[in-house]
């Protein structure tokens, strides 16, 4: 038996199967059965207010599994799909209720990797997958990366080497009368404000103890253990002037004259977005004191970036 056929046998029998995607390494399981979808909450230490998204094969099974598929969804996964694009819609009484945390709507997907295609077809389902790791941490987007976070609590990880784009999918919710983004990602307002028209962008964060409409949206998530510090090219001199006694490194656009470990970050959003996590993670294993992240421009081809930099990090003590 093949690797992907025993994973979706896995999967079949409600077990967790981690899986690579285009974006990060997802934790998977049957999103119909909700003893299955409960083991992914288990094994991440994750709040039941937090939903999950269902990925399938393609857009005619996403359509089995959703009560309303409106023609901007059709534009959208013709477009979008497989990619970085969540659409938000009233979900089939098929997907347990957990996978949405209650609420009656479901995000789904098409991911863009042929390892978690392959899975998904052979699966014929939809699979519940958050990011491969323990709630909050820093999202993985390597199989190595799963196994230092998940170990045994997953029962197959697929290698599929490391994730093309490198931050989650732009979540994009279609049942409200004006479609509103819950989550910045790779497909921008832009690029769907071009297919469908104008759409509203969610701000702010949610309660931990209210079930959110998208995964990404409460106020700590995407984070390092090592305390973790964002500031502006403006406040570069208080940070250095704080960092001279502790063991700290710097995610910065350019060297400057910083007293420890520097990393240069890409200028460019897409490339940036790729490193991060990967970026965190090696800094975050060297066991620093603090770990200073330089935000980028305020300008919305930056919009997801800053999004995951803001969620991960504290403000710069005063």
């Amino acid at each position: 038996m093949s690797d992907i056929a025993w994973a979706a046998q896995l999967l079949r029998n409600g077990k967790l199967v981690a899986f690579p995607t285009e974006t990060v390494y997802g934790l998977g399981a049957d999103a119909t059965r909700s003893e299955a979808v409960q083991k992914i909450f288990a094994a991440k230490g994750r709040p039941p207010t937090n939903p999950l998204i269902a990925h399938v094969a393609n857009a005619d099974i996403a359509r089995r599994y959703c009560t309303v598929w409106p023609e901007e969804a059709r534009r959208l996964a013709q477009r979008f799909w497989p990619g970085p694009l969540t659409i938000v819609l009233p979900k089939s009484p098929d997907i347990a209720n957990e996978v949405s945390a209650g609420k009656s709507t479901v995000g789904l997907r098409v991911p863009n990797h042929p390892v978690a295609l392959r899975l998904l077809e052979a699966f014929d389902g939809p699979v519940a997958a958050p990011s491969a790791n323990r709630s909050n941490h820093v999202s993985p987007t390597t199989a190595v990366h799963v196994q230092q976070e998940l170990g045994d609590r997953v029962d197959l990880i697929l290698d599929g080497g490391p994730c093309d784009v490198g931050i989650e999918s732009t979540v994009l919710d279609l049942s409200l009368p004006i479609p509103k983004i819950l989550r910045p990602g790779g497909v921008t307002r832009e690029h769907i404000e071009a297919i469908i028209g104008p759409v509203d962008l969610f701000s702010g964060a949610v309660s931990t103890t209210t079930a959110a409409a998208s995964p990404g949206q409460h106020a700590r998530h995407y984070s390092p253990a090592t305390p973790a510090f964002r500031f502006g090219k403006h406040e570069r001199a208080p940070v250095m002037s704080r960092s001279k006694t502790q063991r700290a490194a710097y995610m910065v656009f350019d060297s400057g004259n910083y007293p420890a470990t520097v990393i240069i970050m890409p200028q460019e959003p897409s490339q940036y977005a790729h490193d991060l996590y990967a970026r965190l993670r090696e800094l975050d294993a060297r066991k620093l004191d603090a770990i200073y992240i330089e935000m980028p421009p305020d300008e919305p081809k930056w919009l997801a970036v800053r999004d995951r930099l803001i969620r991960a990090t504290e403000i710069l003590p005063r």
